[in-house]
């Protein structure tokens, strides 16, 4: 009979998990491919955006679709196909935007959708990461006089049907004991336009929304967000339960985006980076090391091609958003006071 020593059978045992450590990156290529096969065998990534909300995504006067959720479509392409035009972006509202997700008429919702348990389990959908923390509130006509939510006791208020925001808004209401009568209009155009015109006292949605209707009338003065916050709001791209591997990519791109930002590269200098910057996180993050970008089932350097084409995540928030008047608030970098954005690891 063959005699092993207790340390000799620890270094089989050992040597025995190393290889099953290191088969697994290409076993888990295989599981949960099916979005990801559709997306390059057509060539194109179809990216479910809002139908026109100032900062996040709207077409310019040229057509071209531009914001800071239309950076998340466009970051995805680029780690695909390395190229930022791959791209069909189909307006939803919220009435259809889970229905489109749902069919497969659309690959992923880069939107202003809220994380929620129900739609995070039974509509079958995942939230890979959250993009954006948000919360809702109210806006009224400056000439109103309400300085707090609690003052619209007895108003009317402008509210979107199939959302978070209306369930919000009743429990709020209840809570707080403030009557109201509901404008419930599903496009938000038509919504935005009914606030405009006098048809409701206040208009409520997340404060980012609030933030991007202001800065796209004639006269913003003329319209007040009121301090009040009254939920959670935490935003982000969804895909369908069983893409293991695109939610896998579509997370690592918002985590590379952050984490890009944390070490100070842009998309000025992430080829200066990528060619010599010694920091053994940003070799892996940039593929100078490592085989993260297979892990993902892309190129290595996928992230060098996403921050030259979208610049990483302060970037996208400043060309977006900062110009409508949003703070950074709770999406700053976690080295900030008060801010949530932080990248896990990547190694």
């Amino acid at each position: 009979m063959v005699q092993f020593s207790r340390h000799s059978v620890f270094r089989m045992i050992g040597g025995a998990l190393l290889a099953s450590a290191m088969a697994l990156p290409a076993a888990a290529q295989q599981a949960g491919s099916a979005t990801l096969d559709a997306i390059r065998a057509r060539g194109t990534l179809i990216c479910g955006v809002n139908a026109g909300l100032a900062g996040f995504a709207q077409p310019d006067s040229q057509g071209v679709w531009r914001g800071f959720d239309v950076d998340y479509c466009r970051a995805v392409a680029v780690a695909l196909f390395n190229d930022a035009s791959k791209v069909r972006y189909v307006p939803t509202t919220a009435q259809n935007r889970f229905t489109a997700l749902q069919s497969g008429e659309v690959d992923m919702l880069s939107r202003n959708t809220t994380l929620t348990l129900s739609r995070d389990t039974s509509l079958g959908f995942d939230f890979p990461a959250i993009s954006f923390y948000d919360g809702q509130g109210f806006m009224v006509k400056t000439s109103l006089g309400v300085r707090t939510a609690r003052e619209l006791d007895g108003a009317t208020i402008c509210v979107q049907p199939g959302t978070t925001t209306e369930q919000n808004l009743t429990d709020w209401s209840r809570a707080n004991r403030v009557r109201f009568t509901p404008v419930v209009i599903e496009r938000l155009e038509d919504l935005v336009n009914a606030f405009v015109a006098g048809r409701c006292d206040a208009f409520t949605t997340d404060v980012s929304g609030l933030a991007a209707t202001r800065a796209v009338q004639a006269r913003p003065a003329d319209y007040t967000i009121l301090p009040d916050v009254i939920s959670k709001e935490p935003l982000g791209p969804l895909v369908r339960h069983g893409d293991q591997r695109f939610s896998d990519l579509v997370r690592w791109i918002h985590f590379g985006l952050v984490a890009a930002e944390e070490f100070g590269i842009t998309a000025a200098n992430v080829q200066e980076a990528a060619a010599s910057d010694a920091r053994p996180e940003v070799q892996r993050m940039l593929g100078k090391n490592g085989d993260l970008g297979r892990m993902l089932g892309v190129d290595n350097v996928w992230l060098v091609n996403v921050l030259r084409a979208t610049g990483n995540y302060g970037e996208m928030f400043d060309r977006s958003l900062t110009p409508i008047g949003i703070q950074r608030g709770p999406n700053a970098l976690w080295t900030t006071p008060g801010g949530l954005q932080y990248a896990p690891p990547f190694r």
